[in-house]
């Protein structure tokens, strides 16, 4: 237990004696993060990245899952690479002209690589994917982090100017909820807004009878929210289009021919997305 305090007290430490600030032109810096893997982070933040960049926002989305990057998966552009035009520079690379990304899986040789490295090289990784790449003028940057909350969260809340504050990710059954409370109050300690927690998961419609189905349950993270007294930003559904378009490199969010204009899962997460921009307060 006192090895838990000290922890705690490290990182309370790092927070009140912080690294310098990278220059980055950005309004608003966005974290998502969860307490524990399988519940759909790097899902959400995809898709909430390009719903802003749908909205007229010029969005940078920065994949800092170091060990396992799966956002240019999601986004079609895994088989891309980093470039530079002068030399100094890197360039994003842009799913649309309004969302640029950066992410480890660009710089692997092969998709099976593993990157094997200590806290060190991440937060020099870090500071490199804020200060050497060419993000322009962003309204927002989405920054996708791995599961937990230790080297990469830390140093992207030392790094990054302008953080107006984490989501936070959960499913509905009680370990994801449990781990969730963890990110919740992680973020509190590093003095950090939090902006809400997303039910992902949360019921299915069965696609035979119409049903909807409780698989892993619904409303802890609304409980969560309530007891915690952060807002509750909404709940996705398990949809199979949404793992289907993951896969197939299209975000799910971009409406495809064919798509009901009442689709229940398009609504819930754009409902999440404008959630979370009254939480920063700056809904239109």
């Amino acid at each position: 237990m006192a090895e838990a305090d000290n922890t705690t007290k490290d990182a309370g430490q790092q927070q009140k004696n912080p690294l310098e600030k990278v220059a980055v032109s950005v309004r608003h810096v966005i974290l998502v993060l969860s307490g524990k893997g399988g519940v759909g982070k790097s899902t959400v933040a995809a898709n909430f990245a390009m719903a802003l960049a749908n909205h007229g926002y010029q969005t940078g989305l920065l994949d800092l899952d170091i060990h396992g990057p799966n956002i240019p998966k999601m986004l079609g552009i895994e088989e891309t690479k980093l470039t530079s035009t002068n030399g100094t520079t890197i360039e994003p690379v842009y799913v649309v002209p309004a969302l640029g990304v950066v992410s480890m899986a660009f710089l692997l040789p092969d998709k099976s690589t593993p990157v094997i490295w200590r806290g060190p090289m991440k937060m020099q990784a870090i500071k490199q994917f804020l200060a050497d790449v060419n993000w322009g003028d962003l309204d927002y940057l989405v920054v996708d982090l791995p599961p937990g909350t230790g080297d990469e969260a830390l140093s992207i809340i030392q790094l990054a100017p302008n953080v107006a504050g984490a989501v936070v990710v959960t499913t509905p059954q009680e370990v994801a909820v449990l781990d969730s409370t963890k990110a919740v109050k992680f973020i509190e300690k590093m003095d950090i807004k939090v902006l809400g927690i997303v039910e992902n998961m949360s019921g299915m419609v069965c696609p035979h009878c119409g049903k909807e189905i409780d698989l892993f349950g619904q409303g802890g993270g609304k409980k969560a929210a309530k007891d915690l007294g952060v807002p509750y930003l909404g709940n996705i559904p398990l949809d199979p289009d949404v793992r289907r378009a993951g896969d197939e490199g299209r975000p799910f969010i971009v409406r495809r021919p064919g798509m009901s204009a009442d689709n229940p899962t398009w609504e819930h997460v754009d409902r999440v997305m404008q959630a979370v921009l009254r939480s920063i307060g700056e809904a239109h």
